[in-house]
């Protein structure tokens, strides 16, 4: 952040974990839990839809919701991970890209039926996370669904370090997008240190 590049940090971490000079904190190599969780009440088919994950890092949710039947298309600004994950899953059926989520295609706007956004916010310093916010809201499609999974904090709370618990105001940001909120949820990691965080689903209406 001091240099003015507070996302450059994933490339460099990405390259020393593929190295073997660093542990990647998130990379349990396997589906997130908090992602499985929810889709054992909360899922749909995914057969003839289409989904992107934000922020894939190696690959993991994305290749569950391929899984499901998704036609799935994930990304990361690290082309480091990108490239770990091609590695993971060479016969994968996920379209994997390294792309910035703030230079995102337009093409991508509005084109997918299920966005799935897990730890890419609380990564990211405050300044940037409304307009991170905005990128992920315009990927959904009308008629689409966005699952959002992030740390949590009161208001009240200290902001502490990266990764950055958010509070719900920021997250009611999604609002202003064009999306409707359809549940918002406290929940807790099932493992210590049961790690508070929210879960929020929105949808954006059919019409135009």
């Amino acid at each position: 952040m001091r240099r003015g590049d507070p996302t450059g940090w994933f490339e460099a971490l990405y390259r020393e974990g593929d190295a073997g000079h660093a542990e990647i904190p998130w990379d349990d190599r396997k589906p997130g839990a908090n992602l499985l969780e929810f889709w054992k009440t909360n899922g749909f088919p995914g057969e003839g839809k289409s989904a992107v994950v934000v922020g894939c890092g190696l690959g993991d949710d994305a290749e569950q919701l391929a899984a499901w039947g998704f036609r799935t298309m994930a990304f990361d600004i690290s082309a480091t991970a990108i490239a770990m994950a091609h590695k993971r899953f060479p016969n994968s059926k996920v379209d994997y890209n390294a792309v910035d989520l703030f230079k995102a295609p337009d093409a991508w706007r509005g084109a997918f039926d299920f966005v799935f956004e897990s730890n890419t916010l609380q990564a990211l310093p405050a300044n940037l996370r409304p307009q991170a916010i905005d990128a992920v809201a315009g990927f959904v499609r009308p008629g689409g669904f966005l699952l959002v999974i992030a740390r949590a904090r009161e208001e009240s709370d200290p902001e502490e370090s990266v990764p950055w618990p958010l509070t719900r105001r920021e997250l009611d940001r999604f609002l202003q997008g064009g999306l409707t909120q359809k549940s918002f949820k406290e929940i807790a990691d099932a493992e210590p240190p049961h790690t508070r965080r929210f879960r929020a689903t929105y949808t954006r209406n059919n019409q135009p």
